[in-house]
């Protein structure tokens, strides 16, 4: 990486002197703000989780949310789509969250085994996100009924209609999750991302066992670490700079959700799903990571591996492999989400060609098995 600086800590220190400066009519208040600022930034600067995650707010109710998977290494993931009425399991402990599928989804299953995202048949879309700050339980959730990360997204997504649901579904706390590790032992610490048709979206996120919801229609992008209380601090100093004369330009966390943020409240305002889905895209592409990136000394950065859209007006679920020629989509409108259905499946590794609305290359297939 072509940079005047050796390491990140010399970037920050840099620009802590470029601010102090230009800022001394502010007196030491800022200074000392803009210092508790960059510290969170170098410490979370060169971590090799990286997503972001954006919400694009077109016309006539149209909603997308667009979303980055980035890891050091292929995460393979296939496309289900389940119907309705399915019994599930959350976990394969006794005592285990279980219900009934109210709503039929597509879910993007990463390894065939876990849930990572996907969208409802009401337009309800959930996303995790890594977030190392992330403490899912404590003494007091021991007991509770345990339910896997594998299938957590998709308990919210066969159970809830819109944002205000899925948020009184987890305040009300009767859940103990957890989960496998995964690529040499990963343990899947996240924070999540859930917006609706209506553009209500909310940010979920476990300090130490306790939950933390942000909701609101404002909170339209996300990235990784910190948590989200100290990221929006974060954002407000770049949004003081203002954005149209400088953004910070690396793959840390905070610079991609501050580019996100940016971006998807600064583009055209459309009514058209074609051209809303390019808008979205070109917003995600602008904060992922540059596929095979890499920097001397940093062995495990991620680079983005996938992205996907979720129109929520149309009920299309957009799916992009970086490494694909073209970006195609599931039509849940056209699926047959009935009680009884079969489950269907997309083999993403078969997809290279496949471009715009893919329902015909679904096929039959069981459940996935979930990697609790």
């Amino acid at each position: 990486m072509n940079t005047p600086f050796k390491s990140e800590t010399d970037r920050i220190d840099a620009l802590t002197k470029v601010e102090t400066q230009e800022r001394t009519t502010d007196g030491w208040l800022y200074v000392i703000a803009l210092a508790a600022i960059l510290a969170i930034v170098a410490a979370v600067s060169f971590r090799a989780d990286a997503c972001t995650r954006i919400v694009y707010q077109g016309n006539d109710s149209l909603y997308i949310v667009g979303r980055s998977l980035d890891w050091r290494t292929p995460i393979p993931t296939n496309l289900y789509v389940y119907p309705r009425g399915m019994h599930k399991l959350g976990d394969n402990k006794p005592g285990a969250v279980e219900w009934t599928s109210k709503y039929g989804a597509v879910y993007a299953v990463g390894y065939d085994g876990g849930v990572t995202e996907g969208m409802n048949e009401k337009g309800l879309s959930v996303n995790g996100l890594f977030c190392k700050g992330t403490v899912y339980g404590n003494a007091n959730t021991e007991n509770l009924p345990p339910i896997s990360l594998a299938m957590f997204p998709a308990w919210i997504l066969d159970l809830c209609a819109d944002t205000h649901e899925a948020v009184e579904l987890l305040k009300a706390r009767n859940f103990n999750i957890g989960g496998a590790t995964f690529d040499g032992g990963t343990v899947s610490a996240l924070h999540w991302g859930i917006t609706d048709a209506n553009g209500n979206s909310a940010i979920v996120e476990f300090d130490n066992g306790v939950i933390t919801i942000h909701e609101g229609r404002d909170l339209v992008a996300m990235t990784n670490d910190p948590q989200w209380n100290d990221m929006q601090a974060i954002i407000a100093y770049w949004e003081k700079k203002g954005g149209q004369h400088t953004l910070p330009g690396t793959v840390s966390s905070p610079d991609r959700c501050t580019r996100a943020k940016y971006f998807v409240t600064n583009v055209e305002k459309t009514s058209d799903a074609d051209v809303g889905a390019s808008i979205a895209r070109s917003v995600v592409q602008n904060a992922s990571v540059p596929y095979l990136y890499s920097v001397e000394g940093e062995p495990n950065l991620s680079s983005t591996q996938w992205r996907s859209l979720s129109n929520l007006r149309d009920k299309r679920y957009y799916f992009d492999v970086v490494t694909n020629s073209g970006l195609f989509y599931i039509d849940l409108n056209k699926c047959d989400l009935r009680e009884g259905k079969p489950v269907m499946k997309i083999d993403v590794a078969k997809s290279q060609l496949y471009v715009g609305e893919a329902n015909n290359h679904l096929f039959k297939t069981a459940p996935f098995t979930p990697m609790y």
